[in-house]
């Protein structure tokens, strides 16, 4: 079974989500679902970057690595560089 990291991005507003799942496909639906909670009302998103892992350790490894840095856009900016 693989495991992801995702980042998200609401087309409505400046706001972006990082994530881990087993089934990114279903993630993503239940981000842009009336069940979603926090994510509800920044409805849609869209799926702008995930990384596949084996473990899902490793993937919550590099959730939480990710939410530690400062600024999505020196996350982003460090991603399409493959610094991360």
């Amino acid at each position: 079974m693989s495991f992801y990291v995702y980042i998200l991005k609401s087309e409505i507003v400046e706001k972006f989500y990082i994530g881990s799942t087993s089934d990114l496909d279903k993630r993503i639906k239940l981000h842009n679902s009336p069940r979603a909670r926090w994510t509800k009302k920044y409805q849609p998103w869209v799926l702008i970057y995930s990384e596949e892992f084996i473990s899902r350790s490793e993937a919550m490894k590099r959730e939480t690595f990710l939410k530690s840095l400062k600024g999505i856009e020196k996350k982003l900016d460090l991603i399409k560089e493959n610094v991360l």
